[in-house]
């Protein structure tokens, strides 16, 4: 099954009218380990960023593509809150642990809240 990072690398290689194998020589590595990422089963290197951007010239908006597909696929998101004020770095922290009790109300209501403050 195809993650979003696969979803996003099947449509970019279908626009370019590449096969799995044109894109996977293009950032050096065979079929089967491209095809793997694609499929959840690996991880997509940190190099991969900058070469993709590279190789198909990523507007701005593709770029934040991207790195939407690959936090989605891996299920994971870091944050780096390491030049952040304390009170950012306390606010993030109790974030992250509770974030499994959140019920989805109150995760609306979150996103509600920080939309707001993107738009001000």
């Amino acid at each position: 099954m195809l993650t979003s990072l696969g979803q996003f690398l099947r449509k970019l290689r279908l626009e370019r009218g590449e096969i799995l194998k044109t894109m996977a020589d293009k950032l050096g590595v065979t079929s089967a380990f491209l095809s793997a990422v694609e499929n959840g089963k690996k991880r997509m290197p940190a190099a991969w960023y900058e070469k993709l951007a590279s190789l198909y010239s990523f507007s701005e908006d593709q770029s934040a593509a991207l790195e939407k597909a690959v936090m989605e696929s891996n299920g994971i998101v870091e944050l780096n809150i390491r030049n952040a004020s304390f009170g950012k770095r306390d606010l993030a922290i109790s974030f992250a642990r509770r974030f499994d009790s959140l019920d989805d109300e109150t995760s609306r209501q979150i996103f509600a809240l920080l939309d707001k403050s993107m738009e001000d």
